[in-house]
């Protein structure tokens, strides 16, 4: 069962809101999904993205890809992957 970080559509016809979840790979774009870790607005000028830094980490290191879209916009807000995962956790 692969897991993916990747949007999931919401918002109305021809205004499109997206959440972006964790979810397996095989389950439907906007069917049943596991984490919600962020929102993106495609609306705004300029685009709108937030993301819960701590749940992202959490799902990278359990083995979450991230889909080529969700990739860009962890880029566009100075979130890399390798960064999230190789920050070092205080217990």
């Amino acid at each position: 069962m692969p897991i993916k970080i990747r949007l999931t559509r919401m918002g109305k016809k021809k205004s499109p809101f997206y959440r972006v979840v964790v979810a397996d790979s095989e389950a439907p774009r906007d069917g049943k999904f596991i984490d919600k870790v962020g929102t993106y607005n495609p609306n705004t000028d300029p685009a709108e993205a937030s993301f819960d830094k701590e749940k992202i980490r959490k799902w990278l290191k359990r083995g979450a890809k991230p889909t080529k879209t969700v990739h860009q916009l962890l880029k566009r807000e100075k979130l890399k992957a390798k960064t999230l995962l190789d920050t070092k956790e205080v217990e």
